[in-house]
């Protein structure tokens, strides 16, 4: 597997992987399996300049997210925000298909959709409405309080935590990490992303937690499903 250790820059045009139930948020990594032509082509065309693509959702969500024949002709609506992810690294297999790990860097907003490109879609996003690329220190979290409804939640599962293992994780990163990883319906996941700060962030997770989320959350497998 290769790396992409140059400086990142956001571009101003970015392209969009969209994909039911999977959340990037700054700093987190999300493994990617890329097999779609059109995604082969966003993923190379990416590697090509700044190595930076986005994820984001539809709105209604794609309960098995296959592609099927005909649907690289539809348009899905999508939600306005998503994340810009830096590929960190990649490796591309004899047949095409690329193996990618993408590291968070910032939301945006949606301005506008541009034309298709080589099959896939194109945004115009608004990364200043966020600021996740500022400098705003270490925000603090009660984390005794998002402990104790990890805690209940997995009790309520019949699962079993070893909590200590979050301990060494900073505030702002065992938020993120939990609200990327938690198995939390496609619209629950949406609002951890346009949560507007940390603490907001936190208090969505400790009520999703604490009521269980939704059990009808479509599965999500970003190693082989797709959508527009």
């Amino acid at each position: 597997m290769e790396d992409k250790n140059e400086p990142v820059s956001l571009p101003e045009v970015l392209s969009v992987f969209p994909l039911t139930g999977v959340l990037l948020l700054p700093g987190t990594r999300l493994p990617l399996h890329i097999f779609e032509p059109r995604y082969r082509n966003m993923v190379h065309d990416a590697l090509e300049a700044e190595g930076v693509f986005g994820m984001i959702q539809p709105f209604v969500p794609q309960h098995d997210n296959f592609p099927r024949p005909g649907v690289e002709r539809t348009i899905p609506e999508l939600y306005p925000v998503g994340c810009a992810g830096h590929i960190e690294r990649w490796e591309k297999a004899s047949d095409g298909r690329y193996m990618v790990q993408l590291r968070g860097i910032s939301r945006f907003r949606v301005k506008e959709e541009l034309s298709v490109e080589r099959g896939y879609r194109r945004v115009r996003p608004d990364y200043a409405c966020f600021g996740d690329l500022e400098e705003t220190g270490s925000p603090t979290i009660d984390r005794p309080r998002l402990t104790k409804a990890i805690d209940r939640y997995a009790e309520s599962r019949g699962l079993t935590l070893d909590l200590d293992q979050l301990n060494p994780i900073p505030d702002t990163a065992l938020v993120n990490f939990l609200g990327v990883a938690m198995p939390f319906h496609p619209s629950e996941k949406q609002a951890i992303l346009e949560a507007g700060s940390v603490g907001e962030r936190e208090n969505i997770l400790v009520s999703l937690l604490e009521f269980g989320g939704e059990t009808t959350a479509p599965p999500s497998d970003t190693g082989s499903r797709t959508l527009n």
